[in-house]
């Protein structure tokens, strides 16, 4: 499945329009590069996705054939860290 599509899909990502923005500005990773939105994902795969202020890395354990449930989503991945930069004192 495409790069794109599995975030949203996922839902790691709301839209599938905001998933290959943030890949086309080099903002994810599959197992460690740097990943164009039509890279294929399969289980197994380490993503790690930057939102700024809030980087979060995820392991793939399952790709869908279709939609899935809002419910089940989550079940797609398993998080492995996420980190939030902390808004300096002024």
């Amino acid at each position: 499945m495409r790069l794109d599509k599995y975030l949203q899909v996922s839902r790691l990502v709301k839209r599938r329009t905001l998933a290959k923005a943030i890949c086309t500005q080099g903002r994810v990773q599959i197992n460690g590069r740097v990943a164009k939105a039509g890279a294929e994902v399969k289980a197994g795969d380490r993503l790690q996705l930057d939102f700024g202020r809030r980087t979060l890395v995820v392991e793939v354990l399952a790709v869908p054939e279709g939609a899935v449930k809002a419910g089940e989503a989550a079940s797609l991945y398993r998080v492995i860290e996420e980190k939030r930069e902390e808004e300096p004192l002024v």
